[in-house]
């Protein structure tokens, strides 16, 4: 994808992790069985997790495909910040739903990031956030190990809401 800001496209999917970016792994029990799996799969790939989890989402779909283009922001006012990314890869799989998006111009960050629920043969519903990222901004460079941070908090908030969204169905 000649837009994304990175050149690793995919390595979420196929690994490993490139090197010279942070990397970030969190994994969270969700849910339990395949109505479970397949609530959460689908609040994951129709942007409704990220809304939950009060981010603004304007995707040109409202289901994440390849090619997809997402703009999620957060903040208020004039302190939003708006991180323009493109569906890189998706996984619509028997046991195994969600997708990654990867960085565009003007993304304050450079890199990719995938959200994925499977379903265990055990019938545990869990849920992974996989990333690498840099700062591609001044704002983030400035923010230095405090973004880290936040994209740490961030994944452990969106498998709490998940793991909401989940047993409200």
């Amino acid at each position: 994808m000649s837009s994304l800001t990175y050149p690793e496209a995919g390595a979420t999917l196929l690994g490993p992790l490139p090197d010279g970016y942070h990397h970030l792994h969190h994994r969270a029990a969700v849910g339990r069985g395949r109505a479970d799996f397949e609530a959460a799969g689908a609040a994951v790939t129709e942007w409704r997790m990220h809304r939950a989890a009060g981010a603004g989402v304007r995707a040109s779909a409202g289901r994440a495909a390849a090619g997809v283009t997402v703009d999620v922001s957060a903040g208020i006012g004039p302190l939003r910040v708006t991180a323009p990314c493109s569906v890189v890869w998706t996984a619509y799989e028997k046991n195994r739903t969600g997708f990654a998006y990867g960085t565009r111009a003007g993304h304050p960050e450079c890199g990719e990031e995938s959200f994925v629920v499977e379903l265990a043969d055990d019938g545990t519903v869990w849920f992974t956030v996989t990333a690498f990222s840099r700062p591609a901004s001044w704002y983030a460079r400035l923010a230095g190990p405090l973004v880290p941070l936040v994209q740490h908090w961030y994944a452990r908030r969106l498998g709490n809401v998940l793991r909401r969204t989940v047993s409200a169905a």
